[in-house]
């Protein structure tokens, strides 16, 4: 029986498979482990969280996909992968069709028949864009309107971009002071329906038939 590792950046995106993308795939019965990046390894401890040097991605996954009874998909974002990603810097207009290379040539290099190599656009709070109006359980109705504004001068809500200081999150922030990404980004995910995130989100949506794909 094949199971699925999901390859997380950080306790933010393992949690939202926990609370999310597990329920959600296991309807379909497919089964999911959540396995957080390892940015340090010592002889008697690792160091989780946090994306610094690909090589180190490249090697978990490789250790990862060692097993032949496993998919194994990724949960690391756009806008916070290393420099020596493989073709980080290719600049296409379309976000979609940059994103498609980016992703080709870093499966291409990392060279395992078993892997689903994803990026999220632009990352975890994008998502969270589907549907600003979810944000009510965390927040007032002001600053839901200004959520709800943002998304809609944005094509979808993956277009909403990544410089350091517009990203998604840098936008919740300044809108929600003290907002948490783990505690209350995970709880105005479970407020959104996941057929809300996939119809919303384009790429997102891509990913998740790609690993219903692989379990057909």
């Amino acid at each position: 029986m094949k199971t699925l590792y999901i390859y997380c950046e950080g306790q933010t995106e393992e949690a939202f498979v926990n609370n999310i993308l597990s329920p959600y795939l296991s309807r379909m019965g497919i089964y999911t482990t959540p396995i957080i990046h390892k940015t340090k390894r010592t002889p008697t401890k690792s160091y989780k969280g946090g994306v610094s040097n690909y090589n180190v991605i490249k090697d978990e996954l490789r250790r990862l996909c060692q097993n032949p009874n496993a998919i194994v998909t990724t949960m690391l974002d756009y806008y916070g992968m290393p420099a020596d990603t493989p073709e980080i810097d290719y600049r296409e207009v379309d976000i979609y069709k940059r994103i498609e290379y980016i992703e080709t040539a870093i499966t291409k290099d990392i060279g395992c028949n078993n892997l689903i190599f994803n990026l999220i656009l632009h990352e975890f709070e994008g998502l969270l864009f589907s549907d600003p109006q979810a944000f009510a359980i965390i927040s007032d109705n002001k600053s839901v309107k200004k959520l709800q504004d943002i998304r809609d001068n944005a094509e979808t809500p993956e277009h909403i971009n990544n410089s350091p200081d517009t990203s998604p999150s840098k936008r919740i922030q300044s809108i929600i002071s003290g907002y948490s990404k783990v505690r209350q980004g995970i709880l105005v995910a479970q407020h959104i329906d996941m057929d809300r995130m996939l119809s919303e989100c384009k790429h997102f949506s891509l990913w998740i038939s790609k690993i219903r794909n692989s379990f057909s």
